[in-house]
């Protein structure tokens, strides 16, 4: 497949202008503890001492309460007695002034494998099962060396901080060179994982050091045959995940992963076709640092064709993934990983859209229970009101026309599927805008015979590329970087990665303003295995995604690029009280 793919052999220049707690809920680690102490009797003497300690405390609190409330009083006399007076002509308000944050650690938690849900009954804990025996379940990351030449110190561990590799030790203070360093990478290949990991790198120079993985999962048998990769998210307090299902056949489990040291409690707003789903149990779920949370979404949320999920944590950072699957019948239809897409907003961007022969694929959804094996968009609209949306679908030659006209009224507080049928096979950037603010995702499927596995993947709406993006792809199949440009002409660097940790030469792509164009991934470049890629964009708004694909299997993924590291940060100081 994808016969016509631009090579990623780095060229001097590509120019490319082609127009629950209710159904259960599991903790994966412990992370609680009960600690209890006694006081055995003291002497009288002992007591006496006690009183008289007691006693002298009292003294000295009341004491120091009185002397803060003299000095309150004295400070609003003086307050009153400014305010009363004139004021200088040159007094004038001042701005809040901001304070610089040093950078932190960039820590990236990757999902763990996918396991088999069963035995789960209403008001029960998930029980998982192993991975089938040809599971496998592989971490993908790179470091990138500083200005300074330096790699900066990073490892691989698991959740609970129990070591899986070392990348690079602490460089200590960053020295000036004469000559700018050349770029080296630290890398982590091929690692074997049997739980959620976390991939960081410390800050070198008050600068965030810029790295990125991908946990990547495959079976060749099983109900949980398929494909699935998920790129290792930074942790935050404010997700949404689109495109869970909780119909018969779907199965759905939510894992959040707290890797801080604060606990975290996570609450759940869950909206299906038909509005806002009020759910007992989807507030104030527990996430113990060093710990993952499974939910099983069907407890709260039972027989939801389309459902999508915002999280907010409270406390500690979390990252949340959902872990999709479907079985029709005795035949595997597909796993997946759902990550948290762009956050509700009027226009979103959805990468990496690989659609079938339109004519096969119909007359496969044309069979019960495949409704769902299809190309389609959906979107979530949190808010009251009614989104206008407008889709538009950008191919390697230009915009493509969307049968029924493209533009669709979907209801506030719920989520509305739009098919994409119709639309000739290839490759596709995924546009929608709206005066409304809403979430989105794309879902692309692989497999056009009913008694044969298939497989599917969403593509969640992603933010424009910026600079140095560490875009990681696991080894072995059919691998391809994705761009689109919706609106006008961008330029897409791309720089290998190798697994020797060499960073090889760029090369570059030109992509025309209303297209989307595809490069192929080699496996080697200069003899060495190719690990990933920094990206870095300029011109128009772009996005990308790494789509995944296995040469005779129906087996497909796909990896939206993260944002890049952010640098030093500022922020705002307010005063008061």
């Amino acid at each position: 497949m994808h016969k016509d793919g631009n090579d990623a052999v780095p060229q001097p220049h590509e120019d490319v202008n082609s127009a629950t707690d209710v159904t259960g809920v599991q903790d994966a680690a412990d992370g609680s503890g009960a600690a209890g102490a006694t006081a055995n009797a003291a002497p009288a003497a002992g007591s006496l001492k006690s009183l008289n300690a007691r006693a002298l405390s009292v003294r000295g609190t009341v004491a120091g309460m009185a002397s803060a409330v003299i000095i309150v009083a004295a400070a609003g006399s003086l307050v009153a007695a400014a305010s009363m007076g004139p004021q200088s002509a040159g007094s004038r308000p001042l701005e809040a002034p901001l304070a610089a944050v040093p950078a932190g650690s960039n820590v990236g938690i990757c999902p763990g494998p996918a396991r088999l849900l069963e035995g789960t009954a209403v008001g029960t804990d998930p029980q998982f099962s192993p991975e089938s025996a040809t599971a496998k379940s592989l971490v993908n990351a790179a470091v990138l060396s500083t200005n300074s030449g330096a790699l900066p110190g990073s490892r691989l561990a698991e959740l609970n901080g129990n070591p899986l590799t070392e990348i690079a030790k602490d460089p200590g203070s960053p020295t000036a060179s004469a000559a700018p360093p050349a770029l080296l990478a630290g890398v982590v290949s091929q690692r074997i994982v049997d739980s959620v990991s976390v991939l960081s790198a410390d800050a070198v120079g008050n600068q965030q050091a810029t790295a990125g993985a991908v946990m990547s999962y495959t079976a060749t048998d099983g109900d949980l045959q398929g494909s699935a990769a998920a790129g290792c998210q930074q942790p935050a307090n404010d997700m949404w995940l689109v495109g869970a299902n909780t119909s018969l056949g779907r199965t759905a489990v939510l894992n959040l992963s707290n890797a801080s040291s604060t606990p975290a409690t996570v609450s759940l707003e869950l909206y299906g076709a038909q509005g806002q789903i009020q759910a007992p149990g989807s507030r104030g779920l527990l996430v113990a640092p060093g710990t993952t949370r499974s939910i099983v979404l069907a407890g709260l949320a039972p027989d939801q064709e389309k459902l999508s999920i915002h999280a907010r944590s409270a406390g500690g950072p979390v990252t949340a993934v959902i872990q999709q699957s479907v079985l029709r019948g005795l035949t595997p239809g597909g796993v997946d990983f759902i990550v948290p897409g762009a956050a509700p907003a009027t226009r979103q961007v959805m990468s990496g859209l690989d659609i079938q022969d339109p004519a096969s694929a119909k007359a496969l959804t044309a069979k019960q229970g495949f409704a769902d094996a299809s190309a389609a968009l959906q979107i979530a609209v949190p808010g009251p009101a009614d989104a206008v949306v407008e889709i538009k679908l950008y191919g390697r030659d230009g915009q493509k026309a969307l049968p029924g006209g493209g533009v669709v009224t979907a209801k506030g507080g719920s989520v509305t599927e739009v098919s994409l049928a119709g639309v000739p096979a290839g490759q596709y950037t995924v546009a929608a805008s709206s005066d409304v603010s809403f979430a989105a995702a794309a879902r692309l499927a692989r497999g056009l015979k009913s008694d044969s596995a298939t497989d599917f993947a969403w593509s969640a709406a992603s933010a424009r590329l910026g600079s140095q993006h560490v875009v990681t792809v696991p080894r072995g199949g059919e691998r391809y970087l994705v761009f689109g440009a919706p609106g006008d002409r961008a330029k897409i660097t791309y720089t290998p990665v190798t697994a020797d940790g060499k960073v090889r030469a760029a090369a570059t792509a030109d992509i025309a303003g209303g297209t989307t164009t595809v490069i192929k991934v080699p496996a080697e470049v200069d003899g060495a295995e190719v690990l990933g890629y920094v990206v870095s964009a300029s011109g128009d708004a772009a996005y990308g995604t790494v789509l995944l694909e296995e040469n005779g299997r129906a087996d497909v993924a796909t990896v939206a690029v993260a944002p890049g590291a952010a640098g030093q940060e500022q922020v705002a100081v307010k005063l008061g009280y």
